[in-house]
């Protein structure tokens, strides 16, 4: 079967247990309320994130992880301001989508898109993340752990990463000139 097929096969699929769902849901109350807490926002939003990664797997399209990866996140991010009830994180917590691009990117590398280059990628950017999301969170009262030289150091060490991979880059090429 070619990749035409197979995308029409799986797209099949999935609209008919879609629909399965869908008509368990409006026939059958006990269904409803077990997945009824399932489907409230913000979990949903993980769900959705869940059903990309599958479909882009069923495809045979690893890249849709990276689609996957940043609903699915900032769903987690929603249930955790839902949870916590700490709404104003958003002022911060937004530092963690690159983070996600980055997650993605691993699991499409993971899965064979481009191995190498993916990881790489993906690494960097969950790196870059986590610095923002640090800097950002100590500046904005989300997190103190380094006090308020947090922010300085963060960014210190963000530019000796950044030096440092750029000298290891330079030499690297260097050696294979």
């Amino acid at each position: 079967m070619n990749k035409h097929g197979r995308t029409q096969l799986a797209l099949g699929v999935i609209l008919i247990l879609l629909g399965a769902w869908f008509l368990a849901d409006k026939s059958l109350p006990a269904f409803h309320s077990f997945f009824d807490q399932y489907t409230q926002f913000p979990f949903n939003m993980v769900l959705i994130g869940g059903g990309i990664f599958i479909f882009g797997l069923v495809l045979g399209q690893p890249g849709m992880s990276v689609p996957a990866a940043i609903v699915a996140g900032i769903g987690g991010i929603f249930y955790y301001q839902e949870m916590a009830n700490d709404y104003a994180s958003w002022s911060y917590m937004w530092t963690l989508i690159p983070g996600f691009v980055g997650v993605g990117s691993i699991l499409a590398g993971l899965l064979g898109d481009r191995t190498a280059h993916n990881i790489k990628r993906g690494l960097n950017m969950m790196v870059i993340s986590a610095v923002l999301f640090l800097v950002f969170s100590s500046f904005l009262g989300g997190w103190t752990l380094l006090g308020s030289y947090g922010p300085a150091i963060l960014l210190i060490l963000l530019g000796v990463w950044v030096l440092g991979s750029g000298l290891y880059r330079s030499l690297r090429n260097k050696r294979e000139e």
